[in-house]
């Protein structure tokens, strides 16, 4: 039986895993997957691909790192992402992961010009993403959960746009409507995006922004499962 493979690109803040687990634990958890159903493979740490004979899918995590550094790991596992494309296999970027798959795919990736966006966010579909097999689960708007500081300022060519608010135009895309990359966090829960502001409050601050306005305004929502387990079962 092929597996779903969680492409891990780095570890949670400690007191987050101590909790909830790392980045494929939040995954797994809100999919209601058994972990014998998963490859977990740490592309920080330049961990291989298993054989994608055995693959189904492949989640792309989120990660403190930065896409922008290039760093040896990134720039290889870029082209183990097109690697995977070529095969046919589905892929969901997370976050980092859909900075990196833009990249990949010849986008470009920087740091917002707007500074930060953190918290629990309204997100709208466009008409693309209303009619996407995957996006198009949601209700055109819907509650994400985000934490970022760089964007995808470009979109690779023939890309699709699924989803946008006011800060971030690019929430969400499609490339050759198998490839898929969200700006926004579908794997955290209230509580973890309760965690990730006390856990950056001093560079919150710097920004100028209100750490008490930002708590007040996460909500649980269930949109995050319910885009995951699409996932899974288009594959």
């Amino acid at each position: 039986m092929k597996k779903l493979l969680i492409a891990k690109a780095g570890k949670t803040f400690p007191a987050v895993k101590g909790i909830w687990g790392d980045f494929e634990d939040f995954i797994i958890t809100q999919m209601g997957l058994d972990e014998k159903d998963v490859y977990v493979i740490s592309i920080y740490e330049k961990e291989p691909l298993p054989s994608l004979r055995e693959i189904s899918g492949m989640i792309i995590t989120g990660s403190h790192n930065y896409v922008t550094r290039q760093e040896d790991w990134n720039v290889k596992f870029s082209e183990d992402v097109k690697e995977v494309a070529q095969r046919g296999i589905p892929i969901l970027g997370i976050s980092y992961g859909h900075q990196l798959i833009a990249q990949a795919f010849g986008g470009e990736v920087g740091y917002h010009p707007k500074g930060i966006e953190i918290g629990t966010v309204d997100i709208e579909l466009t008409i693309d993403g209303i009619n996407d097999p995957l996006l198009g689960v949601l209700p055109k708007q819907f509650l994400g959960q985000v934490t970022h500081e760089q964007t995808v300022l470009t979109l690779p060519k023939g890309a699709k746009v699924l989803a946008y608010n006011d800060f971030e135009p690019h929430q969400a895309f499609v490339i050759e409507d198998r490839i898929w990359g969200v700006q926004f966090h579908p794997e955290f829960n209230a509580d973890i995006m309760h965690r990730y502001i006390d856990e950056q409050i001093e560079k919150l601050v710097q920004k100028n922004l209100d750490i008490d306005l930002l708590h007040d305004y996460v909500r649980e929502t269930d949109y995050g499962t319910q885009l995951l387990e699409r996932f899974v079962a288009l594959l």
